[in-house]
């Protein structure tokens, strides 16, 4: 099929890879404008337009898609079949959506109509969900609420990171996104009405990743740790130091001395360290100092003192 890609980030980019791989034609690629990122502020691609340049596919950076009349005229030009938006980040206008004979396929991470927005993985994690998944669907002016064509579950596993979950389901992502377009063109692809119980997964907002000792359970503060690893992390502060937590699990059978919320229990390079919760202790497996990098905590124990008796704010 005659193919419009449009998205940015890695997940997007195995979709592109899956159906360029399967013999499709991509007209073109529109992805995100180029970004300064890291200490030294080096203007960054997006890992489609390198996929893109790589395999000598058109490219288009548009810095907004509504109201731009110029991409609407180049889209219409190609007169692509299809177009296949996979994390692209922006709502697309009825002038785009109506331009393709098969109009515009989304891959969207999660089982909707749950997690409509723009951080399903994330909030899968976040919310401690057993499962999730992959969804195709056939866009329309809403934000993630055009008719679903074909789901693919999977479980999440107890210590899966947002991290872990993102490249699992970028690979069904783009195996799905390929069955999808067969369907289509064959005739066969279903429109299957969302119902009305859906919730919002909105961008996460950094507040979200201080923990609340006071009203976080252990079980919240694992959730929260792993939900927010790779991306930002969550954090804590010990002595007035910001330390950041990626890995931590629930200790079920220490002893539940009485000590206070956030007071460290255990803090030994050979034990561990372990901390009290509003419901629960959690054992910390990977931390990272303020100014330092990322270390087991058998490590950073070694070199870096904490008391135990010491309360984390």
């Amino acid at each position: 099929m005659n193919i419009i890609f449009m998205g940015t980030p890695d997940f997007a980019e195995e979709s592109l890879k899956a159906i360029y791989n399967a013999g499709h034609n991509i007209l073109a690629v529109v992805t995100n404008p180029d970004k300064p990122k890291g200490r030294g502020m080096k203007t960054i691609s997006s890992p489609v337009k390198i996929f893109a340049q790589e395999k000598n596919i058109p490219i288009f950076q548009p810095q907004k898609i509504r109201n731009n009349q110029e991409i609407i005229e180049q889209i219409k030009k190609l007169n692509p079949e299809v177009i296949c938006v996979v994390a692209y980040g922006k709502i697309l206008p009825k002038e785009i959506l109506e331009i393709p004979q098969y109009g515009c396929i989304n891959v969207h991470g999660s089982l909707l109509p749950k997690y409509r927005g723009a951080a399903p993985i994330q909030w899968a994690i976040l919310n401690g969900d057993k499962k999730t998944g992959i969804t195709t669907m056939y866009m329309d002016e809403g934000m993630d609420t055009g008719d679903i064509i074909l789901k693919e579950e999977v479980e999440i596993e107890e210590n899966e990171t947002t991290g872990e979950l993102w490249d699992k389901l970028k690979t069904i992502g783009g195996k799905l996104l390929v069955k999808t377009l067969e369907e289509i063109k064959n005739g066969t692809a279903p429109r299957i009405k969302q119902g009305e119980d859906y919730s919002i997964a909105p961008m996460l907002d950094k507040k979200i990743s201080k923990i609340d000792w006071q009203n976080q359970t252990a079980k919240q503060i694992k959730n929260l740790v792993r939900g927010l690893n790779p991306i930002m992390g969550a954090y804590a502060f010990y002595e007035n130091k910001k330390i950041k937590f990626w890995k931590v699990d629930i200790a079920e059978n220490l002893q539940k001395k009485e000590k206070a919320i956030g007071e460290i229990i255990i803090a030994d390079p050979k034990q561990g360290l372990y901390i009290k919760t509003k419901e629960g202790i959690i054992k910390v497996l990977e931390i990272q100092g303020e100014n330092a990098k990322r270390m087991n905590i058998k490590d950073y124990l070694l070199g870096n003192k904490m008391q135990e008796g010491k309360i984390f704010s």
